[in-house]
């Protein structure tokens, strides 16, 4: 924090020698008053419209039309799965997730009874055979399932699927239920990629969050993951957690940076404890506050770019070689319900409990308890209980936000072209806005288009609100946290 109240906010997204992947440290200030200005709830757009627009009149009959839809017309790309599966056997107080905290392992088994309805009911529409080149296994914890019960789960897929040779084919692993063996188990059942939980190696932060992992056990779970070459290895870091100082915060980082993980992904702490129940368990008042937030951000960035890591967007950051960095310098870069995919926007078929799909123009999600989940399958029918079929209007303005979150640029050629607008006049009223951001040199407005700056990428999630029709129309931002 320098001394003059603003803070030094390093990203230099446009500063980096793509040459040679290094980042150029560029200071930046970011005021106090730019925070009150723009640090507000907001979505994460990991899709657009956002998943709080979803509606129940969407189920599963207009889910089957549009996977109809998508069969006679043949399936353009590869598809993505995601399997959800929901049970921990610990809780984390931080965690906004759809879970189950449960010792009995016999639900697991019963789940994958269910899980094994679901993809019948799936492919009896969608067809058998259908190429699969992105698989990712998320919670809950995947790692809660033995072996056996992963093996099952695979060996399901595979029978139904075509798994691509060289695909990712990712799964969250909880490093409390793992160990080199099991890595091992997960390298042969096909599996090339990891993301690693650790949120913060800080004692006594882990005791506040009720999640306690000592950073020699991650270690050597990395290094038992390189000598099994997996591809990637990704590690998750929630920064603004209870206990947590600017000091405390960067020897995690300066340790995560000792374990070189293929990629970073950094997320902001969202208290929200009236819609999370486990938050009740954190005390409120030991969190920190946002300038100390801000310069935990700060410092996390500069460590991360002067180790050799790449900025890939928002809150990810990843070492040159790696896919994502690659998708990103060739503007293939994505953004789905995972977070940012090196896929270009294919069908994403969601299954498992609260699991959300994206096929064709349309978004749909399963029932979130179970109960309700093996329900609809005890009947036949698939799990899908709300969704949206996208209008002319939303596609539109998902490709200009998408355009935003991963390239931090929008040519106004592109859209004008792609959906037959003026787009200074269909989106006049949005210029405006933006205009406010390019007085506090967040964008640029160009004739052209528009160009995120390097201090405006701190705050993208706020220029990206301006194209969100619905956000603007009712304002109603509570159920999201701020942006930073």
């Amino acid at each position: 924090m320098s001394t003059t109240g603003k803070v030094a906010f390093t990203l230099g997204v446009n500063d980096i020698d793509q040459s040679n992947h290094y980042g150029v440290v560029v200071m930046i200030p970011v005021t106090p008053e730019l925070l009150k200005q723009f640090d507000v709830p907001g979505p994460r757009y990991t899709s657009y419209p956002t998943a709080d627009r979803f509606v129940e009149a969407f189920a599963q009959d207009e889910y089957l039309q549009v996977l109809d839809q998508r069969r006679v017309g043949g399936f353009a790309l590869p598809l993505s799965i995601y399997v959800h599966i929901p049970f921990c056997e610990s809780l984390c107080f931080y965690c906004a997730c759809n879970k189950i905290i449960t010792k009995n392992h016999h639900r697991g088994t019963e789940y994958l009874r269910y899980l094994s309805r679901e993809i019948d009911l799936q492919v009896s529409r969608l067809g058998t055979g259908r190429i699969v080149s992105q698989l990712h296994l998320g919670g809950g914890s995947p790692t809660y399932l033995s072996d056996t019960e992963l093996t099952e789960l695979m060996s399901m897929l595979r029978r139904n699927f075509q798994m691509v040779l060289r695909g990712e084919y990712s799964i969250e692993v909880d490093p409390r239920t793992v160990d080199a063996d099991r890595l091992a188990r997960l390298a042969e059942l096909g599996f090339n990629r990891l993301s690693f939980g650790i949120q913060d190696f800080d004692p006594a932060v882990q005791q506040a969050v009720h999640r306690i992992q000592p950073v020699e056990k991650v270690s050597a779970l990395m290094q038992a993951a390189r000598d099994l070459h997996f591809d990637s290895i990704n590690v998750d870091l929630i920064y603004g957690l209870p206990r947590q100082t600017p000091e405390s915060f960067e020897r995690t980082i300066e340790q995560v940076i000792q374990l070189r993980p293929d990629r970073i992904a950094l997320y902001a702490y969202a208290h929200l404890p009236q819609r999370f129940k486990p938050q009740r368990h954190i005390n409120q008042q030991e969190l920190p506050n946002a300038s100390a937030k801000l310069s935990m951000l700060s410092r996390s960035i500069s460590v991360f770019l002067e180790a050799g890591y790449m900025y890939v967007g928002m809150d990810h950051f990843a070492l040159p070689g790696d896919a994502l960095a690659i998708a990103k310098r060739q503007g293939r870069l994505h953004r789905n319900f995972q977070g940012y995919s090196t896929q270009p926007d294919c069908d994403l078929i969601g299954l498992g409990v609260s699991a959300i799909g994206s096929v064709g123009a349309s978004y749909s999600q399963n029932a979130k308890s179970l109960d309700e989940y093996y329900d609809h399958l005890d009947q036949g029918r698939l799990p899908v209980v709300r969704g949206l079929s996208m209008a002319h209007d939303d596609l539109m303005r998902r490709a200009i936000i998408m355009a935003l979150m991963c390239q931090g640029n929008l040519q106004f050629e592109s859209i004008e072209l792609s959906y037959l607008v003026d787009f200074r006049k269909y989106f006049s009223r949005e210029l405006e806005i933006l205009q406010e951001f390019a007085n506090n040199e967040l964008v640029v407005l160009e004739e052209c288009g528009i160009q995120v700056t390097n201090r405006g990428w701190f705050f993208v999630r706020a220029i990206a609100m301006v194209f969100d029709r619905y956000l603007q129309a009712d304002r109603n931002r509570a159920q999201f946290s701020k942006i930073i």
